[in-house]
């Protein structure tokens, strides 16, 4: 394993993010990133990636690649994406340690940054 990652993927994930990719000319990936909005404060937001941008946190799980954008990294280490189809809906789910509330739709979020220190480290290899 060596390297420590910002994110984990499932397997279900991964095999959806392959979809999306194979579907699409270019595509290498997926970028998660988090904005303002929502009743809780964030949103976790995916997009299709052509050209992977410097800065980026990069994982790769079963060939599919996830870019974490910068900004985002210090409230998504240790977050764990996967995907479900229920009856209700289908997406991809997030399991984020630095969640300290959701609102009642599942629709956004309320984090926490993650300890900077823990980041740097990760980063550099020493987890």
């Amino acid at each position: 394993m060596g390297r420590f990652a910002v994110i984990t993927m499932t397997d279900a994930a991964a095999e959806r993010v392959n979809e999306i990719t194979a579907t699409r000319e270019s595509a290498k990936g997926v970028r998660l990133g988090i904005k303002k909005g929502g009743c809780a404060g964030m949103e976790y937001t995916v997009d299709l990636v052509t050209e992977p941008k410097a800065g980026d946190d990069h994982v790769e799980h079963d060939g599919a690649h996830v870019y974490v954008a910068p900004e985002a990294a210090l409230f998504l280490l240790g977050t764990e994406m996967d995907f479900e189809k229920t009856t209700l809906r289908t997406g991809f789910t997030f399991r984020n340690p630095n969640q300290s509330s959701a609102c009642g739709c599942g629709e956004s979020v309320e984090l926490k940054p993650a300890d900077l220190k823990a980041l740097a480290e990760a980063r550099a290899g020493g987890i």
